[in-house]
């Protein structure tokens, strides 16, 4: 979702608003009635799910590792989760030396 498209509103708005959208249903069984049917969409079509791959999470798995202090304040100065953006460091350094 685009940062644009994403409105603060207080409560009282939201209950006001609640129910209200942009599609127009009545025109919409006008056309279903009279025999009409909707423009196909131009990016709907067939899904080619031969390249799909599906993959489980691998489990996390607890260590104790002594880091530098200034590398574990510069990963915790990033905000919350900064072990995950450790692992994802550590990852993508393992991803680009595949010869271990």
């Amino acid at each position: 979702m685009k940062k644009e498209d994403i409105r603060t509103m207080t409560l009282e708005e939201a209950i006001r608003n609640r129910g209200k959208e942009k599609t127009d249903w009545e025109a919409l069984r006008r056309e279903e009635a009279m025999g009409i049917d909707p423009e196909p969409d131009p990016d709907e079509g067939e899904i080619d799910w031969s390249s799909m791959q599906f993959t489980l999470p691998r489990p996390k798995q607890p260590v104790s590792v002594r880091l530098d202090a200034d590398v574990i304040d510069y990963f915790k100065a990033q905000g919350k989760d900064y072990q995950t953006r450790m692992n994802a460091v550590l990852r993508s350094y393992m991803l680009a030396h595949p010869e271990g």
